[in-house]
C-alpha cells in the first residue's frame, strides 16, 4: 500500500510542479504588460454591451462611470431584460442625457433560448461598432483606460478575442477570501494557457470580440440550450492560438460585487461548473489533469503520513508540500501583480486545500446537474 501511495504522490507532484513552474510560471514571471499606446486620430469604435435584469441600483452608478472612459469613439448599449424594477425609466432618463447611450427593452424571451444569450445577442445586433466589449451591471472598470486597453489587441493586432480579468471587491470575511483566491487562480489558469497560445475560456465580466465574427458564427449557435456559457463556452468553441490575445494590465480589469453568503456563492459556482462539461475534450484535460493531480497530491500525502513508521517519510512529504506551497505563493504573488497591480496574498496553502474540497464537491454537482439559472 505504501509503495502505491508513494508512486501516486510522486506522479501527482511531478504534474503539479509542471503546471506551476512551466504553465503558470511562464505567465507569472515572464509576461510583459502592454506598452503605453498612442491612439491614432480616429481609432476604431467600441460598443460596450451589458445585459441587465432588475439592476437599476447598479446601473444608476455604472452608466455615468462608463461615460467617463477616455476613449474617443464608443457607445454604451444596455439590454433591459424583462426588468420589473425602475430600470426602464432610469434608462430612458440616461438616453436623454448621453448621445452615445442606447437601450434595448426585452418584453419576453423565446422558449428555445436562454435569457442572457438572447439579451446579449440583441444588444450586439443593434450595436454600432464592430468591436464589442462585454461586462456585467455589477462590474466597474478600475481605470478610465479600460476600453483602450481591452480593445487594443483587436484594433492593433487584428485579433478576434481579447480576454480580460474580472476581479471581485475585497470585503471582510472568510467567504470573500475564498472568492478572491478562486477568482485569481481561475485567471491564472486561462491567462497562462492563453499566453501559451492555447486559450480555452474567458469571463463575461471582461471580454472583447468582433461583432462581425459573432454574427458570422450565428451568435450562440449550438449553445442556446445551455444556461450560462455566453462567455467561456463561446470563447472555448472559437478561440485559437491565432485569433486570441490576453490583456493583463491593472488598467484593463473590472471589479464586481461578490456574493456575501455561501448559498448564493455555491449556486453561482455550480452554474459555472455546469458550463465546464461542454468544453472541448482537450480543454477538459487541461483543467482536469491539474485538478486530479491536486487531489491525488494531498490524499496520497495524507495517506503516507498516516501509515509512516518513522519520521523520514513524513519529513520528505512535508518538505515537498512546503516546497510546492512556496512555489505556488510566488506564482500567485507575481501573477496578481501582472493582473491587478498588487501582489500581496496570504494563506495560500490553506485556501489551496479549501479550493480542492469545494472544486470537487461543487464541480461534481454542477457537472451532474441538468438545469441551472441565470436570474
Amino acid at each position: 500500500m505504501e509503495n502505491i501511495l508513494w508512486g501516486l504522490f510522486f506522479l501527482a507532484s511531478g504534474i503539479q510542479f509542471t503546471y506551476l513552474l512551466i504553465v503558470f510560471g511562464r505567465f507569472a514571471f515572464f509576461y510583459k504588460n502592454q506598452p503605453e499606446e498612442e491612439l491614432e486620430p480616429k481609432p476604431a469604435g467600441v460598443s460596450i454591451i451589458i445585459a441587465a435584469k432588475n439592476e437599476a441600483s447598479h446601473l444608476k452608478d455604472l452608466i455615468p462611470l462608463l461615460m467617463q472612459q477616455q476613449y474617443p469613439a464608443f457607445e454604451l448599449v444596455i439590454v433591459n431584460d424583462r426588468s420589473v424594477d425602475e430600470s426602464e425609466a432610469l434608462l430612458r432618463k440616461f438616453s436623454q442625457e448621453y448621445a452615445n447611450f442606447r437601450t434595448v427593452n426585452i418584453r419576453y424571451t423565446p422558449a428555445h433560448v436562454t435569457s442572457k444569450k438572447y439579451a446579449l445577442t440583441l444588444g450586439i445586433k443593434v450595436s454600432q461598432y464592430d468591436i464589442v466589449l462585454l461586462t456585467d451591471a455589477d462590474c466597474r472598470p478600475v481605470s478610465p483606460y479600460w476600453i483602450k486597453r481591452m480593445s487594443a489587441p483587436i484594433r492593433n493586432e487584428n485579433k478576434i478575442f481579447a480576454l480580460g480579468h474580472g476581479s471581485y471587491l475585497a470585503l471582510p470575511g472568510l467567504l470573500n477570501r475564498i472568492i478572491q483566491f478562486e477568482t485569481l487562480l481561475t485567471a491564472i489558469y486561462y491567462f497562462s494557457f492563453g499566453y501559451w497560445k492555447s486559450p480555452f475560456m474567458g469571463v463575461g465580466r471582461n471580454l472583447c470580440y468582433r461583432k462581425d465574427f459573432f454574427m458570422e458564427k450565428k451568435a450562440f449557435n449550438s449553445l442556446w440550450h445551455i444556461e450560462g456559457g455566453d462567455d467561456d463556452l463561446f470563447v472555448n468553441k472559437y478561440a485559437t492560438s491565432y485569433n486570441t490575445s490576453i490583456v493583463a494590465h491593472p488598467d484593463s480589469i473590472t471589479v464586481s460585487e461578490p456574493k456575501t453568503n455561501f448559498k448564493d456563492y455555491f449556486s453561482q459556482k455550480r452554474r459555472h461548473y455546469h458550463a465546464g462539461k461542454y468544453y472541448r475534450s482537450r480543454d477538459k484535460l487541461k483543467v482536469g489533469l491539474y485538478s486530479l493531480s491536486h487531489l491525488v497530491f494531498w490524499l496520497s500525502a495524507a495517506g503516507i503520513v498516516i501509515l509512516a513508521r518513522s519520521w523520514e517519510p513524513i519529513a520528505l512529504v512535508f518538505g515537498l508540500v512546503l516546497f510546492r506551497a512556496t512555489i505556488q505563493y510566488f506564482i500567485i504573488h507575481e501573477a496578481r501583480k501582472k493582473l491587478e497591480g498588487k501582489g500581496k496574498v496570504i494563506w495560500t496553502m490553506f485556501f489551496d486545500l479549501m479550493y480542492m474540497v469545494y472544486f470537487w464537491v461543487l464541480g461534481t454537482q454542477g457537472y451532474l446537474s441538468k438545469t441551472v439559472k441565470w436570474k
